[in-house]
């Protein structure tokens, strides 16, 4: 027996002569109920029943256990096809009721339960953190109950851990710091909110929250105006900074709301505050305003930053526009995403666009091509490829330029294998540049544009640029 091996026995051996407790029993049922992932499946589901982090790291925590289990058990189990301990030298206390007679190397429990916890906290440390003590019990239970040797867990939770690690190839962990900005001097301090009209959009977010009230509570001064029928964003901000009552403008809802309340913010030069009320809040996440309470001590204490502006024929947009098939393909990755995760939306939506979609002809700044989506971001966003998420800096003077190429030989199969594998910003079919403006040409009829969740006119002819910086609230 080599050296390792022998070792490896020795521990097993150790354990085995540890004296019977009540640990024993309470070890077992840990083991058994670890069987096909319950244990984790229960977690996750707790988990996925909260929007946002806990929900992410639910969705990449059962992703990554279910990547992990396939490669031990269908791969390396196989592979390696190492024995099981002898069950007969283990006390009646510790042993499983059911004889197991799959190999042993590696722990596929132990690989399990690494992945989920590795995933969990890859999202958020704290969840992580609290689970990480049941993953290695886990693991130790395996060994306890005589059925693998401690190199078979060690070696499954190093894998577990590397296949969670590895997803973040097809799905980047968002980062905690906010985007860089430019700094700003000239925004007012506005006490209980005293000299804010902020429009409030409760069609935004959850259909059980209207936040006017919260944001009331919080600047008492504030003046609060909840769309109407006959008064969007624009109209009800543009009436107040006409008056002159308005010393600064603020906006709860989506992206598209967020969008209209700065287009009458740059008109009229004042500053902007944003509370974050829709659905998914990406200048808000970017821009590091993550709640209510955050965006009011900002308007309080007249802390604020500049960021980038862009805008498609005069229209300003935030976020992003597109040409093409892209926010059909985003609005089905989402719908999916809760299902099966991010990644496997991302892939399945695009082969869902991709087979039913048509190619759109372009001249892109002089240069013709043929593309299946057209993407351009305000300021360059990552991760680079089909699924970009947010944006490390608000102030690069950029536009983000990507599209998928429809003039190759089986594009829309290289587009979809190559979104599957992660690897989209590395193939033949994906192109990008950057730019401080943009000339689109359809050549192919008229297209319409799409920006901040919002559509816009049809046309064929598109100018893209930069333009005057926007002062936002924003505590730093």
């Amino acid at each position: 027996m080599s050296s390792p091996r022998r070792w490896d026995a020795a521990l097993l051996a150790r354990v085995g002569r540890l004296p019977t407790t009540r640990v024993d029993r309470w070890l077992r049922k840990l083991s058994t109920f670890a069987d096909h992932g319950k244990l984790w499946a229960l977690i996750g589901g707790l988990l996925s029943l909260q929007r946002g982090r806990p929900r992410r790291a639910a969705v990449r925590g059962v992703g990554s256990l279910a990547l992990s289990s396939a490669i031990v058990n269908v791969v390396l189990k196989r592979l390696f096809q190492r024995g099981r301990p002898d069950q007969a030298a283990v006390s009646h206390t510790r042993a499983l009721r059911r004889t197991l007679d799959s190999h042993s190397f590696p722990s596929g429990h132990s690989a399990s339960a690494a992945a989920f916890a590795t995933g969990v906290a890859l999202e958020s440390p704290v969840l992580g953190a609290l689970i990480a003590p049941v993953a290695l019990g886990v693991g130790y239970s395996r060994v306890h109950v005589g059925v693998h040797y401690p190199g078979d867990v060690a070696a499954g939770m190093a894998v577990g851990s590397a296949v969670a690690l590895a997803t973040q190839r097809w799905w980047r962990v968002r980062p905690v710091e906010p985007a860089r900005v430019w700094q700003a001097w000239d925004a007012p301090a506005l006490p209980d909110g005293e000299g804010l009209v902020i429009a409030v959009n409760p069609r935004s977010g959850r259909e059980d929250y209207d936040p006017a009230a919260d944001i009331q509570e919080l600047l008492p001064r504030a003046e609060v105006l909840e769309l109407r029928e006959d008064a969007g964003v624009a109209e009800l901000l543009g009436e107040a900074a006409r008056s002159g009552r308005a010393r600064a403008l603020g906006v709860a809802g989506g992206d598209g709301s967020v969008a209209a309340a700065a287009a009458v913010a740059l008109e009229f030069g004042l500053p902007l505050a944003v509370v974050p009320a829709g659905t998914l809040n990406h200048f808000a996440r970017d821009l590091g305003v993550a709640t209510p309470p955050e965006a009011a001590k900002a308007v309080v204490s007249g802390d604020a930053v500049q960021v980038d502006v862009a805008e498609v024929n005069g229209v300003p947009f935030l976020n992003t526009a597109s040409i093409g098939s892209y926010p059909e393909m985003v609005r089905r990755r989402d719908r999916l995403s809760g299902r099966m995760g991010k990644w496997a939306a991302l892939t399945v939506a695009a082969a869902q666009v991709l087979r039913h979609g048509s190619p759109v002809e372009l001249e892109l700044n002089g240069q013709r091509v043929s593309a299946w989506i057209l993407f351009i971001g305000n300021g360059c966003y990552v991760p680079r490829g089909l699924s970009p998420a947010w944006r490390p800096r608000l102030e690069d003077g950029l536009l983000d330029v990507q599209y998928l190429r429809a003039d190759l030989r089986f594009g829309r199969t290289r587009a979809v294998l190559a979104t599957l594998l992660g690897v989209s910003n590395h193939s033949r079919s994906y192109a990008e540049f950057q730019a401080s403006e943009l000339q689109v040409r359809v050549l192919s009829g008229p297209q319409q544009v799409a920006y901040d969740g919002e559509t816009g006119e049809t046309t064929s002819e598109f100018v893209f640029r930069k333009r005057e910086r926007l002062t936002v609230y924003c505590s730093r």
